[in-house]
């Protein structure tokens, strides 16, 4: 079967077009995630639910049996305060109707997936929604696995299948597309600045050289 290359301007992710699905991002699996630091897991995911919030991005929060595994991490759930978690017993989120019914429900094409494991719960879900159909796009520094090997070979599982992988801060940026884009440029910053680490201290860093005074000249409002 020859490959079918995920090219061209259209195949770029649009904010207007795209659904997120945060799947598992619980107490138990966080304490068995050895493929990431899960501080910095917990943090990407954190970011990526409010770029989704910042974008218009509609998302779809669910857990598997919440009252084993605990609560969604409070960090995403405040994202989104007033929305109903969906908690489910199947480990695959797509033979799950009330989760499929919701993503159906906003008629968007470009399926976004995070979650706790790679290998399980996301790899599933990703693979059975890509041959339905869907343009599957998984973030694969908001999820993570059992071990650094369970998260590489999920990824290139998903990869074989056509399912494209980004990164939380290249969505956001693919999301922004365009800096003169101001409703969202100001947000999606405060983003960087709390979440992106360096990139966040160096747009700090670039402010405070703006309005650093030339020599001998008062700073900018004094």
């Amino acid at each position: 079967m020859p490959m079918t290359f995920r090219d061209g301007l259209d195949s770029l992710l649009r904010p207007e077009d795209s659904v997120l699905v945060l799947i598992d991002h619980q107490p138990f699996q966080l304490s068995n995630l050895n493929s990431h630091d899960p501080q910095v897991v917990v943090n990407n995911t954190t970011a990526l639910a409010k770029a989704a919030k910042v974008f218009g991005v509609p998302t779809i929060l669910t857990s598997v049996i919440e009252g084993r595994g605990g609560l969604i991490f409070k960090h995403v759930t405040d994202v989104f305060p007033d929305q109903k978690v969906i908690d489910r017993t199947f480990i695959n989120t797509w033979e799950d109707k009330a989760v499929v019914d919701a993503v159906t429900a906003t008629g968007r094409k470009q399926l976004i997936i995070a979650g706790l494991w790679t290998e399980v719960c996301v790899a599933m879900p990703a693979i059975q929604a890509a041959g339905e159909g869907w343009d599957v796009t998984v973030i694969t520094d908001a999820s993570g696995g059992t071990s650094v090997e369970a998260h590489a070979v999920a990824i290139q599982r998903m990869i074989g299948a056509g399912i494209n992988m980004m990164t939380w801060l290249a969505l956001a940026a693919e999301w922004q597309r365009d800096w003169a884009r101001v409703d969202t440029a100001g947000p999606l910053t405060q983003i960087l600045i709390d979440h992106a680490g360096g990139s966040g201290i160096a747009y700090m860093w670039e402010q405070q050289l703006l309005n650093t005074p030339v020599s001998g000249e008062q700073p900018t409002g004094a």
